[in-house]
């Protein structure tokens, strides 16, 4: 029995570990206010409230619940949006009536769901911020000019509020965004079992593959997947955020038992030691936008995470899994070629390093044995004049799939460029470190002419290929300009015109 709270019940559960949250929602509880949409995370029309208790209490964020299996909500508090009402409208709920964002109705759940997660959270009270917050839902019948207006009148309603957990659940209840059983939330989670019968936990620390999560005598060792989860014969997975997993491999995942790889505290986490800074391989997405550490290293990146995906899907999607999931276009692995990170890798005690721009050896091939799990990402902490970049062309700005991408880490001193890493995706069949277009920059100094010899370097070593998101030569021109825009980015006013014509 996988055992929960779902709003103020409690519920033992007898689905498998893999199905997902939506589906025990909607079919085995009943509950029909969490709508099934595009079942990919796409749409936000799914979102649950995903409470997990913590050192800082009982912390809330708007999830997926279609990529959420409910083996790992055990011992945790989901929220769907009939756990929100109450005798009137909440305060989320009446600013939507009030501003006319209902439109057909279908996706206003949704955008309860992650406004109400917004107040709850610790991103600040600012429309900037309540913008990003929304970015992960879709409205079917448009209508994004009310939502704004929501996001504006909900921010100045709870200015002054504070950012912890605790100061803002408190206020969030004395307001009537969420019920008063809310403040019993804590005392019921902390008299229920997080385990889940089914599952396994990888670990401990050091056991790469925990073979007792596995059928018993399987052999050879579990090969691992593309899309971040471990698979063997004997239909055990090991997963960490499961966001490309669930959505291309749906029925084997909920017919599988499950080995719960973000519950390895000691593969999450950032952390700097010495002249490194480490990164867990199960650390959220999210948790390197609310990195301060990482934001004193790279002051003013925000908006380059901010084109990842969602904040829904941030919460979940980790590190690690984006990486070998090894798509071509992945986002987290261009700005982590970037960094010149080292992957490293462990099997029981045994650990090797390996640079991500030798990871990947072919399309969702890797330099990986199949013992072996990614436990963290390194890279050196940059110098003092380091300055970092990312571009991204897609369709729309959040939560799409780019055209190409591209990502630059560079160090210029005295107007000579003493290191710099590229990358780019969407150009090539791996995500792809632009070796000979950062060769052609080093020891140089930084001119128009420059940047165009390294652009036209990266237009030469990439072998793009034509499809929906657009022609091959389309990509190779835009990688062009990326390139280019990197350095119009970085040093505002000094290139602009000369390297656009």
């Amino acid at each position: 029995m996988i055992e929960f709270l779902l709003n103020g019940k409690v519920i033992r559960s007898e689905a498998s570990p893999g199905e997902v949250v939506l589906d025990v929602v909607r079919r085995d509880v009943g509950l029909k206010g969490t709508k099934e949409g595009c079942r990919e995370g796409d749409c936000g029309a799914c979102m649950v409230l995903l409470g997990t208790p913590g050192e800082r209490g009982v912390e809330y964020y708007a999830i997926n619940s279609c990529l959420l299996p409910v083996g790992t909500v055990a011992g945790k508090h989901v929220v769907s949006i009939e756990g929100l009402n109450g005798p009137g409208l909440t305060p989320v709920q009446q600013a939507i009536v009030d501003e006319g964002a209902t439109q057909c109705g279908f996706c206003t759940p949704g955008f309860v769901i992650a406004l109400t997660g917004f107040l709850l959270g610790d991103m600040p009270l600012d429309p900037d911020s309540g913008y990003t917050a929304v970015s992960g839902n879709m409205c079917r019948c448009t209508g994004y000019l009310s939502i704004r207006r929501v996001v504006k009148k909900l921010c100045a309603a709870f200015a002054g509020t504070g950012n912890s957990p605790a100061a803002r659940l408190e206020a969030m209840i004395s307001s009537g965004v969420v019920p008063a059983y809310f403040e019993t939330v804590p005392r019921l989670l902390a008299g229920m079992s997080g385990e889940t019968p089914v599952c396994g936990v990888a670990g401990p620390p050091g056991d790469a593959l925990p073979r007792q999560e596995l059928d018993a005598g399987s052999s050879p060792p579990p090969e691992m997947d593309d899309t971040g989860g471990q698979a063997d014969p004997g239909n055990a997975i090991l997963i960490a955020g499961g966001t490309d997993l669930i959505v291309q491999r749906p029925e084997e995942v909920s017919e599988a038992r499950l080995v719960l790889l973000e519950r390895r505290e000691d593969l999450r986490g950032i952390r700097i030691e010495a002249k490194d800074c480490w990164i867990g391989a199960a650390t959220p997405v999210e948790e390197i936008t609310r990195s301060e550490m990482l934001q004193e290293l790279f002051p003013g990146t925000d908006p380059h995470i901010e084109l990842i995906s969602s904040v829904a899907i941030r919460h979940r999607a980790t590190v690690g899994g984006n990486l070998v999931n090894a798509s071509p276009i992945g986002d987290m692995a261009i700005l982590l070629l970037a960094l010149n990170v080292d992957v490293i890798l462990c099997a029981g005690e045994q650990r090797r390093s390996v640079p991500l721009k030798e990871f990947f050896t072919g399309y969702k091939q890797l330099n990986r044995e199949p013992d072996e799990l990614v436990e963290a990402v390194r890279f050196k902490r940059p110098s003092g004049g380091s300055l970092f970049n990312f571009e991204k062309v897609s369709r729309r700005k959040h939560l799409d799939i780019a055209s190409v991408n591209s990502a630059m880490m560079i160090t210029v001193e005295h107007d000579v460029v003493r290191d710099v890493h590229m990358s780019a995706g969407g150009v090539a069949p791996i995500p792809f470190y632009l070796a000979s277009a950062a060769e052609s920059l080093r020891g140089q100094t930084l001119s128009a002419e420059s940047i165009r010899r390294a652009a036209d370097e990266a237009c030469s070593a990439i072998a793009p290929i034509s499809d929906v998101r657009g022609s091959g030569e389309y990509k190779r021109v835009l990688l062009g300009r990326l390139v280019r825009a990197h350095f119009i980015e970085l040093f505002p006013g000094r290139f602009g015109e000369e390297l656009l014509s």
